[in-house]
């Protein structure tokens, strides 16, 4: 069975609502107004009848039994009061002013069964609704009393006719119906249009379609491996997928809906997009100890920013694969290098050995051994975290394949580093610093040039000095060589450098750059031991 469209709902609800509404008050006015007009004809009434009840000339007229004096009276005050009939009796309610006066001198009670006992006995005014000669009435009845003894001598009755009241509450109804007609016509357009402005919000779709559509939303944030976090215009987050709680490193149980952006990430500049409404696209960021790439966009509903949207990946997990594929590539070197150089000084030891030159052959696997033994003995000493210590050795070992030597100042010390301080970077940025330095001094110097590092961690900070023998980086390009893609090697270069600006700039640390007065330049690495995780969602 197909469903009603929502418009079609909409306007049906409305329009009942409305009618249902506009009906209701419409009716209660109506029998208000009718109850309130009896009620105003009753208290007329009994007004008139007690004011005629009390006039003198009824007394006087009443005493003397004076009935057409008493008749032209009733004549007048019930012209005079726009009333029915005005009727006048004595003490036992015989009538003695009446409009038809072929009934004067009967009982009043010939017209509706009342023979005024309430007011002739106990001396009460009062009111009744009753259908007499004249036709159906109300009527105020009062006892006429004797100014001096007080004495009951007589009876007013006044009456006014209902069919009157009738028309008048006919003539009110057609006005409060012409108006209750207006009013439901009124709600039924406006329906129309709310409906009509309504579906035109939601992009002309039905509920269902909006529900199917927040379910496909949901099951499609969540299956995205990038984490998405929303908020609205008060900085409070409104979607939040399960990525986002993973790459955040917060409980998949905790809901983040609802809670302020800035308690989740106080130093977050997300806020940011709101005042500018500028959109910020692949932008690095040093988020909870990672890399990210963050890209975020504002929410604008017409020329108003209502929100903004913030989706945050790893940058580092291709970063990771490429180092991992770096460090290979290293040890592969290191590990070629090493047998290239281990094959020739083998085939140098077993000549010595064939020819008898047995002292010239231990002496050279002595040296050798010596020189390997000060290594290892100075990095295990000075050196104790194995990553950074092996890189040292594979460089040392590239070095003497290059021909040159990678000399570690015997007084390094490199024990304090912080465990904060992510290994892979430094053995990275570390790595580029000898390898440009080797590479400087193969190129100027040749065979046999030298390159110094140095190391100490004493004070609150780590210091990395490196000098090489190359020519030295002109004043003009020391600020412009940590730019990517500036190298003095060519295309495909200037990485390296760009890269431990990079990782500078996440971790407050600082480089400097001299050039050495007889020849090469000394790059000095300073890195604080305590720090500060930069964060900016």
């Amino acid at each position: 069975m197909r469903k009603t469209k929502l418009k079609t709902r909409m306007i049906l609800t409305l329009g009942f609502l409305g009618a249902f509404q506009t009906i209701l008050i419409g009716g209660f006015a109506g029998y208000y107004l009718s109850d309130s007009l009896y009620d105003e004809i009753a208290r007329r009434a009994l007004m008139v009848a007690k004011t005629v009840a009390a006039t003198p000339a009824v007394i006087n007229g009443i005493r003397s039994r004076d009935i057409p004096d008493l008749n032209r009276l009733a004549a007048r005050l019930a012209d005079t009061n726009e009333a029915l009939f005005i009727v006048i009796g004595d003490h036992e309610a015989i009538r003695l002013a009446h409009p038809d006066t072929s009934r004067i001198g009967f009982s009043m009670a010939d017209d509706d069964g009342d023979d005024g006992r309430e007011a002739l006995v106990n001396g009460n005014a009062y009111v009744g609704r009753a259908k007499g000669s004249l036709g159906e009435s109300m009527r105020g009845k009062a006892p006429v009393k004797a100014p001096d003894s007080g004495d009951i001598i007589g009876i007013v009755s006044v009456g006014y006719s209902l069919d009157q009241v009738d028309t008048t509450i006919q003539r009110y109804n057609i006005v409060l119906y012409s108006v209750v007609g207006a009013a439901l016509l009124f709600t039924i357009l406006s329906a129309i249009v709310i409906a009509g402005r309504f579906k035109r919000a939601i992009f002309g779709l039905e509920p269902e379609e909006i529900a199917r559509l927040f379910q496909e939303r949901d099951a499609t944030l969540q299956s995205v491996r990038e984490g998405i976090i929303a908020v609205n215009r008060e900085g409070i987050i409104t979607t939040a997928n399960r990525a986002a709680h993973e790459t955040l490193n917060l409980s998949p149980d905790e809901s983040l809906a609802g809670t302020p952006l800035l308690d989740i990430l106080p130093d977050s500049s997300l806020m940011s997009v709101l005042e500018s409404g500028q959109p910020d696209f692949d932008r690095e960021i040093w988020l909870r100890g990672r890399q990210m790439v963050v890209n975020r966009l504002p929410v604008r509903q017409g020329n108003d920013i209502i929100g903004v949207v913030a989706s945050f990946r790893l940058s580092n997990e291709l970063d990771q694969v490429s180092r991992r594929l770096t460090r290979i590539q290293q040890y592969a070197d290191t590990l070629r290098s090493q047998t290239h150089e281990y094959s020739n000084k083998l085939h140098t030891i077993a000549g010595l050995i064939q020819i008898g030159a047995h002292d010239e052959a231990l002496n050279l696997i002595g040296s050798e051994v010596s020189d390997h033994q000060a290594l290892l003995h100075l990095l295990l000493e000075a050196v104790p975290d194995p990553v950074i210590a092996g890189c040292l050795l594979g460089k040392y070992n590239r070095a003497r394949e290059m021909g040159l030597r990678l000399d570690i100042d015997p007084d390094s010390r490199m024990t304090d580093i912080p465990e904060l301080l992510p290994r892979d970077q430094l053995v990275s940025i570390l790595g580029n610093l000898i390898d440009n330095a080797l590479e400087a001094t193969r190129l100027h110097s040749g065979e046999g040039g030298r390159v110094r590092l140095s190391m100490t961690d004493l004070g609150e900070e780590l210091i990395f000095e490196v000098e090489d023998e190359g020519p030295g980086v002109p004043e003009e390009a020391q600020r412009k060589i940590f730019e990517r893609g500036v190298s003095s090697k060519g295309e495909d270069h200037g990485i390296g450098l760009h890269l431990v600006q990079q990782f500078l700039n996440r971790w407050g640390g600082s480089i400097t750059v001299e050039n050495l007065a007889e020849k090469g330049s000394r790059f000095t690495l300073y890195l604080p031991k305590r720090p500060e995780e930069r964060t900016s969602l």
